[in-house]
């Protein structure tokens, strides 16, 4: 028996090596039919070479001249170098004056250690409070900035302004330069780069708010976002090599915690990317581990930002961090079910399930848990509905070549897909936030037009058979985009030279007789009142005291300035002297732009809000005000009689602005 057991032992084994001896043999006919010249190999890595080095000259390039271009820009529209301090100063309007205020403190800092203290610790903006205005205000920013400009001795060299305006430009060149990336990763060719970036500057309007206000945070944190979705971009790519893997996913570590500590609600742009991974882990479109691995970058960079940011309680319960978790613990229940099965099928579904149950479950035990003031209004307008068919549970090739016409099996494409999606439903939602989802419309619509896959894969449906198909894609792909590229640059390059050259003028005097008036004439610990947006210009341009600041992450400040707004309602003069007094507050500042403001949109301005809000309806049949017997306080105080002359005395007034100051005793007029 065990002689003939021998024979057939051996005849198995035989079996199972002839496939791989059959594979192995295959592979060197293949090899051999196709030889390959002895100096080809150094051809081939010439043209790799050149091809990336001028894709990479392209993107800096590209970047760099942004740039200069936003610089060039700014000087032209606001006549900058030709301003005084305070003209200059002007020109950052709202929240942004107060963060460019702080830059300035910094730097009148007598060390680093001691300016931070005094951020952290501050009572000389706000009166009767005392805030973290490094956490409140994710001043980071301006930390590093003033660190920068004194460690590199640019004092004496520039002026701070110049100094933190093009800090903030050449992150634009960097946003610019990481779509050019993304774009040639998707595509394969740098040419889509190049039409990236010309969609971006032609959309300036719609892709960035870096011309309205260069402080806001969004300007110094979405370019560390565009780093991180390229870094993506390429760790997710199924041909990557480890060197290349190890880099991309290093870059998308560092990218993504610095993106978290630079802006407050970065925490829900990563939810939304992480719901697209979750949908691309969800089909089979990648493979899990990669996915999983960049979960674990969210963790770590909630934790560590939680950690250095003062306990900031929002990160503990976001979204994002409830979504992890939920993914984490599922995969731990996960079975491993055979691949394209009935069943495997059934589980994806109950997975999917039950990570949107328990990132639910998980959120509401860490908001009961941690206290928090957290923007919960923003997860009201994150609801999207998802509709995906998935045809088998088989996983993808590991290489899908031009001839294949499949570029929906690459996982990167997917997800720029998903990503975009879920982007422009939020847009569609906050109309003010279009310009998070319109350069990766940009990105998209150039990687459309240039991706020979691309156009494969739509001759592939189109069942293409005159031509060439592959032949064809290739020449579309290089035609299309450089046929695109020179339209552009015939009907919007004159424009943006024409812009260069217009000499415009910020001209806003009164704002600065006011300005120059408080530095003159109020006593230095005088506490000034008003619009929160005025409050903030007069922080940054005189350094007094103010009573409300335009932010709108506090609940303390947002009812001072719900509070201060009734100036501009229908109050009595005695209502709006206590409200003042409670803020100890010695000027009081009516602006005209407010208080006779006359909007397209009745019940959209500032005095509209307040009647209804105070019960001061406005009637169907007519405009007329009822429920008050009391005329709108900003112009009833300007008539100057009793009572309010009685609380407020006119001390300076200009066209636009009225200031008055608070009697301490009142004294009664007949």
């Amino acid at each position: 028996m065990a002689e003939e057991e021998g024979p057939t032992v051996e005849l198995r084994q035989r079996k199972k090596l002839k496939s791989s001896e059959n594979k192995e043999s295959a592979k060197e006919e293949k090899i051999s039919d196709t030889p390959i010249p002895e100096k080809a190999p150094k051809h081939v890595l010439f043209q790799r070479f050149a091809k990336i080095f001028i894709g990479c000259l392209a993107a800096v390039t590209s970047g760099m001249m942004y740039a200069l271009y936003l610089s060039a820009y700014h000087e032209r529209k606001f006549w900058f170098s030709n301003r005084q301090e305070l003209e200059r100063e002007i020109t950052f309007q709202g929240d942004s004056a107060i963060y460019y205020s702080y830059y300035k403190d910094m730097l009148k800092a007598p060390s680093f250690e001691r300016g931070v203290y005094e951020l952290t610790h501050n009572n000389k903006t706000v009166s009767l409070k005392t805030i973290n205005a490094v956490q409140q205000m994710s001043l980071y920013p301006e930390l590093i900035a003033s660190v920068l400009y004194q460690a590199t001795g640019s004092n004496e060299i520039i002026e701070p302004v110049y100094f933190y305006i093009g800090i903030v430009f050449g992150l634009q060149g960097i946003y610019v330069t990481a779509l050019f990336v993304t774009s040639w990763l998707m595509s394969g060719t740098w040419l889509a780069g190049m039409l990236t970036v010309a969609w971006f500057i032609i959309n300036r309007v719609d892709t960035t708010r870096i011309e309205y206000s260069i402080p806001l945070r969004e300007n110094w944190a979405l370019p560390y976002f565009a780093c991180q979705i390229a870094a993506l971009t390429g760790y997710l790519k199924s041909n990557l090599n480890t060197y290349g893997e190890r880099f991309c996913y290093l870059l998308m570590s560092a990218s993504t915690y610095t993106f978290m500590m630079m802006w407050e609600y970065s925490h829900y742009l990563l939810f939304l990317q992480a719901i697209s991974l979750f949908l691309l882990d969800s089909f089979s479109l990648e493979q899990s581990d990669k996915v999983h691995e960049v979960y674990k970058i969210y963790i770590f960079s909630l934790f560590l930002g939680y950690l250095l940011q003062f306990e900031n309680s929002a990160l503990l319960v976001s979204p994002l961090l409830s979504l992890v978790v939920a993914l984490m613990l599922a995969k731990c229940l996960q079975l491993n079910v055979k691949k394209g099965t009935f069943i495997a099928k059934i589980m994806k579904v109950i997975n999917f399930y039950l990570v949107c149950i328990l990132t639910v479950i998980l959120n509401i035990i860490m908001k009961m848990f941690v206290p928090h003031k957290e923007n919960g209004h923003m997860l009201k307008f994150l609801e999207v509905k998802f509709g995906l068919n998935m045809t088998n549970g088989k996983s993808l090739k590991e290489t899908i070549t031009l001839e294949d016409g499949r570029i929906g099996g690459r996982p990167e494409i997917i997800y720029h897909v998903i990503h975009t999606i879920l982007l422009g439903s939020l847009a569609m939602v906050i109309e003010g936030l279009k310009y998070l989802w319109t350069p990766y419309v940009c990105m998209l619509a150039a990687f459309g037009v240039c991706s020979p896959e691309l156009w494969m894969t739509l001759f592939k449906w189109l069942r293409l058979r005159t031509v060439h198909p592959v032949l064809l894609a290739l020449i579309l792909s290089m035609a299309v985009p450089t046929i695109i590229g020179l339209s552009l640059w015939k009907e919007f390059f004159p424009r943006l030279m024409t812009e260069l050259m217009e000499l415009q003028e910020f001209y806003d005097p009164d704002t600065v007789e006011l300005m120059t008036w408080i530095k003159r004439q109020a006593p230095v610990a005088a506490v000034f009142a008003g619009s929160p947006q005025l409050m903030g210009a007069i922080k940054l341009c005189t350094g007094w005291m103010v009573t409300s600041l335009p932010l709108y992450n506090d609940d303390d400040l947002l009812k001072r300035n719900e509070n201060i707004y009734q100036i501009y309602s229908k109050r009595s003069a005695e209502d709006i002297y206590k409200i003042l007094t409670s803020y100890k507050a010695n000027y009081l500042i009516v602006e005209d732009a407010i208080c006779n403001e006359v909007g397209t949109m009745r019940g959209c301005r500032v005095k509209d809000l307040l009647d209804i809000a105070n019960g001061h309806v406005v009637c169907e049949e007519g405009d007329k005000l009822t429920y008050s017997k009391y005329g709108r306080f900003c112009h009833e105080v300007k008539i100057n009689y009793s009572p309010y002359v009685n609380y407020f005395t006119r001390v300076y007034w200009n066209r636009s602005y009225f200031v008055y100051k608070i009697n301490t005793v009142i004294s009664f007029q007949s």
